[in-house]
């Protein structure tokens, strides 16, 4: 696939922005190959994803080339069309959202610039894992322009409304100890891919029914009343006990520690 990769091993799916002469900056190549590997993942048996970015860069953000060619050319008519997302989204909100609206997890490796698109990208994951190198900045006011990937819908749900108009007002670069501060990375490691393969790994080898159970479960929580979240509690579980994924876990878990259940 032009500009990425998608492999699979052991029920993880690895995504891997491969476009590192130009720090995987987002052109519309990029964009449909994103939006189509998300749409190839949705329908495999992956069980966890691993976003990551080649070279020196997560991604460091929208390619201005490509920025550029949108002038002069009717804005509203890219932009406004609902082209995605079951008609919630345009193609440039799909390359966030897909990730947050696939039904299993997905994890972001972040190392070097993650900016603007890129930004955007690593928010539509569950967990962010920066390296020491990690420079994160909500970009596209330095450009005369604002969020516009989905970033209005994921940066809130993340941190501070403060600290998200500082983020976007400024446009500065954030370092990791100050990212993981703000809740804009889960947590630091020297090396984030390795660090994310291992959490993913760890996931994988949950029931797969239960997974997707959680993911929509918690996705419910940030938006539904209590009521409806305890009604789907309740419906997601009595989906889950007894079937034979279910019991297969819970035997496996009574042999290797039966004194849990003494």
């Amino acid at each position: 696939m032009s500009r990425i990769s998608v492999t699979y091993e052991n029920h993880i799916a690895h995504v891997l922005l491969t476009r590192s002469d130009k720090m995987n900056a987002v052109d519309q190549e990029m964009i449909t190959a994103i939006i189509a590997a998300g749409d190839e993942i949705a329908t495999s048996d992956a069980r966890v994803v691993v976003l990551s970015g080649e070279g020196r860069a997560f991604c460091a953000g929208i390619d201005i080339g490509s920025l550029g060619q949108m002038v002069g050319v009717d804005p509203a008519g890219q932009l406004m069309p609902r082209t995605h997302g079951n008609g919630t989204t345009n193609q440039w909100q799909e390359v966030a959202m897909i990730w947050a609206r696939l039904p299993i997890p997905v994890i972001a490796a972040l190392h070097g610039p993650v900016f603007g698109a890129g930004c955007q990208l690593a928010l539509g994951a569950d967990i962010r894992i920066a390296g020491p190198d990690t420079k994160i900045a909500v970009m596209e006011l330095k450009w005369g322009i604002v969020p516009d990937m989905g970033g209005m819908v994921l940066l809130p749900k993340l941190v501070a409304p403060d600290v998200m108009r500082k983020l976007t007002y400024t446009a500065t670069p954030v370092l990791p100890d100050q990212a993981l501060a703000w809740g804009l990375v889960t947590e630091l490691a020297d090396d984030p891919l390795v660090a994310s393969m291992e959490l993913a790994t760890e996931i994988a080898g949950r029931s797969p029914s239960a997974i997707r159970a959680a993911k929509r479960l918690m996705t419910l929580s940030e938006t539904a009343s209590d009521t409806e979240i305890l009604l789907a509690e309740s419906q997601e579980q009595a989906a889950l006990v007894g079937t034979p994924e279910q019991m297969e876990v819970v035997a496996a878990t009574f042999q290797k520690r039966p004194a849990v259940f003494k």
